[in-house]
């Protein structure tokens, strides 16, 4: 399963962090959202240990969405040493976030 990140956690979890990191920013109310939930937890699985796979709730956490532009959801952004290297809007396939990750590792 993907990690639960917030606003308090997300400096410390994604902008901090040695490894790749993958936040899918989304809500519960979004339909788009449930079919690129299960895919992130599919990538969480399968790169454990290799990457930081992540959801932010706008709902509930609104400071990175608004500081990072997320303006329509589901967006996927990834991170490298802090800094946004991809950014995925809408729902797309598995290997688009797969190839993402695997381009940094």
């Amino acid at each position: 399963m993907a990690l639960e990140i917030t606003d308090a956690t997300f400096d410390e979890v994604v902008l901090k962090s040695d490894k790749p990191v993958v936040v899918d920013f989304w809500a519960a109310w979004c339909g788009p959202c449930r079919m690129v939930g299960p895919i992130i937890d599919e990538v969480s699985t399968e790169y454990e240990g290799k990457a930081v796979i992540g959801k932010v709730d706008v709902d509930a956490n609104q400071e990175f969405a608004a500081k990072y532009g997320v303006r329509n959801i589901p967006t996927v952004l990834v991170f490298k040493d802090g800094e946004i290297v991809n950014r995925q809007v809408g729902v797309s396939p598995k290997k688009v976030y797969t190839d993402a990750i695997d381009a940094l590792l």
